[in-house]
């Protein structure tokens, strides 16, 4: 970040994800440049100001008059309340995942942000992962030729995150393992693609798991209140199909019966790749004929990376700078939003359906 300038940062939802992305800012250096945090809860309040340092708000007015832009760290029924308040007061927006809860809050979310005289990013941090960048650097000089079919993956075997809590539950989260973390494979297949136009979305749902009055799991991503409070998906199967013929098979899940991977397998015409988020691993597949036709098989090493702090990065450069970041735009994201919808939709429809109709 230029150091000549000087900004102030406020947290929107004061809850867990707001402390991670705190903790990341302080190891960055930028930890005195959040000033400010609103939460609906007095609990969650006293706990932010008395952690970081900051000066807590119960309104939003007098939050927006104190600083120079929001993080909002909600529940994601609550994210177009204040990313729509916050772009409309002037302020830059950085939001989590995934953009709205609805595909009707999302879009309502872009008209603000497309009026907006400040910017809105959305956190796909994944997008920032060394491998990641790497494998894009493979991509667009032609090393890996058309890629025609993505395979992503987002499993954990038992990764409910607390049922009962707001993940669990359709009014607050939206849906469950699919929105949660189905989201992530969805944005970085299609950002590894060039966000093609997407035409047709076969998908599943399932809850196979996390509604079971006995579930039993060895560790739980927070407190389990039992699945009186789980009213959502813990899995989901997708195939999306893209306009120049590019295709994503995807399988998601909170809990199933087989190992965790976060794998993704890249197909192209002249190179493969795989890539794997769960240790940042990444090999790239090639067939060559020097000196003899045979396959070679490359294991690419990079640096160890902190994704969301470099995510943050950009964030609060972009704000300093009073300049969009060009990245993790909130078109980008709508899609993303509408490709979950369809997905939810195909499953209870029993077909395939068209983001559009």
């Amino acid at each position: 970040m230029n150091e000549e300038h000087s900004i102030d940062l406020g947290f929107i939802g004061l809850g867990n994800i707001a402390r991670l992305h705190c903790d990341r800012l302080q190891k960055a250096g930028h930890g005195d440049l959040v000033t400010a945090g609103l939460d609906v809860e007095p609990e969650a309040r006293a706990r932010f100001a008395a952690q970081y340092d900051t000066t807590v708000y119960e309104e939003q007015s007098e939050l927006y008059d104190a600083v120079d832009a929001v993080l909002v760290t909600t529940p994601n029924k609550f994210h177009e309340e204040y990313v729509v308040s916050a772009l409309e007061a002037g302020l830059d927006v950085f939001v989590e995942k995934p953009l709205a809860h609805t595909v009707g809050s999302a879009e309502r979310i872009a008209a603000a942000a497309r009026d907006a005289e400040g910017f809105c990013m959305v956190g796909f941090h994944n997008r920032f992962r060394n491998p990641v960048q790497a494998l894009l650097g493979y991509r667009d000089d032609g090393t890996m030729g058309d890629i025609g079919h993505i395979e992503a993956n987002y499993i954990r075997r038992r990764g409910v995150p607390g049922r009962g809590s707001w993940f669990t539950r359709k009014a607050l989260a939206g849906g469950g393992s699919l929105i949660d973390i189905g989201v992530h494979a969805i944005d970085l297949s299609l950002f590894l693609l060039g966000f093609p136009e997407v035409v047709e979305v076969s998908g599943q749902t399932r809850a196979n798991f996390g509604s079971r009055t006995e579930y039993s799991y060895v560790t739980m991503w927070g407190e389990d209140h039992g699945s009186a409070g789980f009213d959502v998906d813990d899995s989901a199967s997708a195939l999306i199909r893209c306009a120049n013929g590019v295709t994503i098979s995807l399988e998601v899940a909170w809990a199933t019966n087989r190992p965790d991977s976060q794998e993704y397998v890249v197909r192209g015409s002249e190179a493969g790749a795989r890539l794997d988020l769960s240790d940042d691993k990444m090999e790239l597949y090639e067939t060559v004929s020097t000196g003899v036709d045979h396959h070679r098989t490359s294991e690419i090493e990079t640096a160890g990376d902190d994704a969301h702090g470099i995510e943050l990065e950009r964030f609060v450069d972009s704000v300093a700078a009073g300049e969009p970041p060009g990245v993790n735009t909130v078109e980008q994201a709508l899609t993303v939003q509408r490709v979950l919808d369809a997905i939810y939709r195909s499953s209870t429809q029993g077909r395939a359906v068209t983001l559009e109709e």
